[in-house]
């Protein structure tokens, strides 16, 4: 956050649970959900409807997955063929077991990224998006934070996997799932429920949805749900019911608690909606809009990251990433892949 503004609303500023409560006996109590940081709020009007610690900095494990997509689709053709460098493959999860030396399709990794969390796709994807380099792609997804006016946010790893410096907040993921709903494409990827994956000619793997929130609530749309065992449990989603459309977001939550905290806070805000008094807004993005692909990068930058390609072929690298457009700083990040805790028979509901 800039220094002196709370973006959003001087409420938002707070860290403990935020609610204007109308006089009306009638009206619910909000739920008591387990998670540090959550946010309630209406993607149409933009209001925040309750909010707790909103801009409290968390890490935010594969919630960040819905920034890396909201930036590199409408950069990348469904229908371009990227490969699968050493440095996807590498990731550990490894989820969807991408090859090395392989192509994929862009909409086959789009659907992999967000059915079934795949880190790997989400290297190749970033890669894809950055002309073959890490640091370019990920100094798009830092801008398309700032462009989203998403000030929380530092992302280090395209996949939300633990790194030194990356965090967001319950109010940015909101704004990432707002971006979201605008994005058709998106909306088609998250809202895939199952399927193959063609790893080769002669191998495929099955993809599921980990997000719980399509199938068994009502109204449930899409989401993305996350889990390290530094993060805890992460989760944004989205509903929609008579025309209004929620969003929720959570962050640090207990283990397998945060879908079903989810639904209780959009059981309240559908029932409060237009009942209680916002607390805040989903600010919109800044005009112009960032620039992609990113145009230049500094020369030291470039030599750095020259350096990061040449070690691709260790899980851990160092990657520069520079930011443009908006005199954001150019900054150094170190990406070091933490390993997840959780496995994908966890993750999913």
């Amino acid at each position: 956050m800039l220094t002196g503004l709370v973006i959003g609303g001087a409420q938002l500023g707070g860290s403990g649970v935020i609610v204007n409560d109308p006089p009306a006996a009638h009206v619910q109590h909000l739920p008591d959900v387990q998670a540090s940081s959550w946010v309630i709020a209406d993607a149409g009007t933009g209001q925040v409807l309750a909010a707790k610690d909103p801009h409290g900095e968390f890490r935010p494990a594969s919630t960040l997955k819905v920034l890396t997509a909201i930036t590199l689709i409408p950069v990348l053709s469904p229908s371009a063929v990227l490969p699968a460098t050493s440095l996807a493959t590498s990731q550990v999860p490894n989820d969807i077991g991408l090859l090395t030396g392989h192509s994929y399709t862009v909409s086959s990794l789009f659907t992999a990224l967000l059915t079934i969390s795949a880190n790997d796709a989400a290297v190749a994807l970033t890669q894809g998006a950055g002309g073959g380099s890490l640091a370019r792609g990920m100094a798009m997804i830092n801008a398309e934070a700032h462009h989203l006016q998403a000030d929380d946010t530092v992302a280090v790893t395209p996949n939300g996997l633990d790194a030194p410096g990356q965090h967001t907040s319950a109010y940015d993921l909101a704004l990432f799932a707002r971006q979201a709903l605008s994005l058709p494409s998106f909306m088609k990827y998250d809202e895939v429920e199952g399927g193959e994956f063609k790893l080769s000619a002669h191998k495929s793997v099955g993809l599921f949805n980990q997000n719980g929130l399509l199938t068994d609530y009502p109204g449930g749309i899409g989401g993305k749900i996350g889990w390290t065992s530094a993060a805890g449990a992460t989760y944004v989603g989205m509903a929609r019911r008579n025309g209004v459309t929620l969003i929720v977001s959570l962050l640090h939550c207990p283990a397998l608690t945060e879908v079903a905290s989810a639904e209780k806070l959009l059981d309240w805000g559908f029932a409060e909606d237009g009942k209680v008094a916002p607390v805040g807004t989903l600010v919109g993005p800044l005009v112009p809009a960032a620039p992609h692909p990113v145009p230049s990068v500094t020369l030291r930058v470039r030599a750095v990251a020259a350096t990061s390609r040449s070690r691709m072929t260790t899980p851990s690298a160092l990657i520069a990433i520079g930011f443009t457009g908006f005199a954001v700083l150019a900054a150094a990040f170190a990406i070091i892949y933490g390993r997840r805790q959780r496995t994908l028979g966890v993750c999913a509901r």
